[in-house]
Order: C-alpha cells, then structure tokens, then sequence
C-alpha cells in the first residue's frame, strides 16, 4: 500500500465512506488555516495573494486531467457545472441514465422546462452501467450529448470512455460527472468533452471545491447562460454595459469563489498529483478486492461488479435475511463507517484505508451471521 501516502492523514482506521466524503489531508487542512489566518491580519496586499490559490488550483485539476487552463475553470460544487453544461445546449436531446445520482437528473429536467435540450432515459441493466450497447441501441438523429458519471455512485461500475465516445461520434458532445473517479481512476479524460468533479469526495479537498475541463467543441457548442461578472472579458472595467463572455473555459465563472477553499483544493490535487492517480487506484483496488472476498465468505451478496476491470473504489452488498441498518450497528460497533441506503450498503475505501479496516468488517459481518436473533 502507499505508505507514504497514508501518512498525510488522520482519517480513523474503519473509515469506508469515500464516496460519501473525503476526510482531508493534513496538508489541505494546513493550507485552509494559513489562508485563514492570512485573511484575519489582511493588508493590502492579502486579498491578491490569496487569489493566487485559485491559479495554483486549476493549473493543478488542468494537468491531472489532461487538458491546459484555458480549458479549465474552478468550480464550488459539480452541480454548478452540471447546470451549466444542461442550459448550455439550445435544443435536442440528451441521452442520460435514469438511476444515475439526481444532481444528474435534475440539470437536464430544468434545461427541458425552459425549452432547451431535454433528457431521454436509459434503462441500464440491474447492477450493470451505461454501457456502448445500451448507448448504441438508443442513438437517434435528435441526440445531441450524452451525459454519464465515470463511476456509478451506487455500484461502482466503471464506464468506458473511451468506447462510448467512439459510439456517438466526434459531433455529438459527452458530458461526463467524474466525482465518483477523478483522483483515484486512470480514465481517458480527454474522450470528454466535459468533464466535471466535486473536490469534497475522493479528491479529500473538502466541501465547496470542484473544477470542470470544456473541450473546443464545448466551447463552441455550449451556450454560456450563466456567464457571471468573473466569466466575461475585461473582468476589471465596471462601465455598465455588458461585456462578452470569456472566449475560454472561464465563462463558466459566475463569481469569486473563496480563496481559503481553493488553497485547499490546490493542495488535495498537488497530493494527488505527487503519488499518482494510477498508484492511488491500485492501492484502492487492493482494498475492494480484500472487503468483496470477506462480504461473499461471510455470507453478503456482492452488487457491484465483479470483473475488477469494471469496478472501481465502491463496493455495495447486502446481507440475506437482514435490513441494512442491522448490519450497519454491527460494523458501526466495530468502528466502521459505511454508507447506509435503504436496500444495501457501501464500503468505500481509500489508498490510505489499513487492512485492519477488511478486519473490522469481517468481525462485523461474522456477528451477524451467528446472530439468531432480528439482530
């Protein structure tokens, strides 16, 4: 595992809700109080140096996914991007899962009230993910964009990429949620022509950070609706008039946003740029293999994938015979904290998740099995 990795944190041992929320590391932590206490003594010099963390931060998410900070713009949450991307499109319609997390669905339902592009659902397969079949089966003349997430937040199923660009062409735009992936799974970013991520998850940056990277094709094809006072040219000449929006990925800027949480995130992303998304996702991997051997030997039923290929950080079960919240006590007793949903649980772990994790979870879920009782 990343040892040295591992050691920036002080996450507890049986923490398993990644996918929920990253518990940062110290250095972002670090970076969050300097900035702050920057700001408590400000001069006139602190509001300009502070701004230098939002540079730092989008050069940062502008490498790790393969593009350049024209193409790039900070963001406070990906939902914001979601927004922009969904009003962006004039007409036509959008093909888009419908289990998918709702900050996914009700983008595209708000585009279709306001007369733009409007969404059509596919139907992925129980336990599978939008595949190129499925997309290839529901192409039309009317489809515009698809919109993914490039890990489902419920199953941790792994999309491919670059497969499902190639099924829709060069014209059509793909528009891609990656909070569920960015940081911690090597992904062909640059199939995208959107690509849009929340720092608070696996990036371990903390709420209200996230970025999006806008291909040309984007930028040419995406109305900039939401264009703010921080997303036009000349940002700095107030005369009164409008002024046209910024010919690059900065359009998408609607304000300031805080300097304290871009120094966070651009010290999350520098942590992850040091030690590799490609280590970082093996050393997940390690872990999510160890937790779905330990839930099927003591009697979970698996619902993620079970080709390692197409699964990455998540890994959902349930228990036969037992509510989850049962089964939470049980890991909540050991230590562990996992997501609960009403049919199922998540364990989701981290490069810096210690074995003794897979340990408390099997002592979980070996109390439960000897347990006669509702539990």
């Amino acid at each position: 595992m990343l040892t040295s990795y591992a050691a920036h944190f002080d996450t507890p041992a049986g923490y398993l809700d990644f996918a929920r929320f990253g518990p940062p590391s110290r250095d972002a932590v670090d970076a969050t109080a300097r900035a702050v206490e920057a700001s408590a003594r400000a001069t006139h010099t602190t509001v300009d140096q502070l701004m230098l963390a939002e540079t730092a931060a989008r050069n940062a998410a502008a490498r790790l996914a393969g593009a350049d900070a024209a193409h790039t713009v900070l963001l406070p949450n990906a939902s914001t991007g979601l927004f922009h991307a969904a009003l962006g499109l004039r007409h036509g319609t959008v093909l888009a899962p419908r289990g998918d997390f709702p900050s996914n669905q009700y983008p595209w339902r708000r585009a279709a009230q306001l007369g733009r592009a409007a969404p059509r659902w596919l139907e992925p397969a129980p336990g599978g993910g939008v595949t190129p079949e499925l997309v290839r089966e529901a192409l039309t003349d009317e489809v515009v964009a698809l919109s993914v997430s490039a890990v489902d937040f419920r199953t941790g199923f792994k999309v491919d990429l670059a497969a499902l660009r190639e099924v829709i062409g060069p014209d059509r735009l793909l528009v891609v949620d990656a909070i569920q992936a960015f940081g911690v799974a090597e992904m062909p970013w640059q199939a995208a022509d959107v690509v849009i991520a929340g720092g608070q998850k696996w990036l371990r940056a903390g709420w209200s950070t996230g970025f999006a990277t806008l291909s040309d094709r984007a930028l040419e094809v995406l109305q900039p609706v939401l264009t703010g006072w921080t997303g036009v040219e000349d940002v700095g000449v107030f005369d009164g008039v409008e002024h046209p929006p910024a010919p690059d990925a900065r359009r998408w800027s609607i304000t300031n946003l805080s300097p304290v949480t871009a120094a966070s995130f651009a010290a999350a992303l520098e942590l992850v740029e040091r030690y590799g998304a490609g280590a970082i996702e093996g050393a997940v991997a390690v872990r999510v293999a160890e937790l779905a051997d330990t839930v099927e030997r003591l009697g979970g039923r698996v619902l993620s994938p079970a080709d390692p290929g197409r699964r990455a950080g998540i890994l959902s079960f349930a228990v036969p015979g037992r509510e989850p919240e049962v089964v939470a006590r049980a890991l909540h007793r050991e230590g562990v904290t996992p997501t609960v949903r009403a049919d199922s649980l998540r364990l989701s772990p981290h490069a810096s998740t210690p074995v003794e994790a897979v340990e408390r979870v099997a002592a979980a879920l070996a109390s439960v099995k000897a347990s006669d009782g509702p539990g």
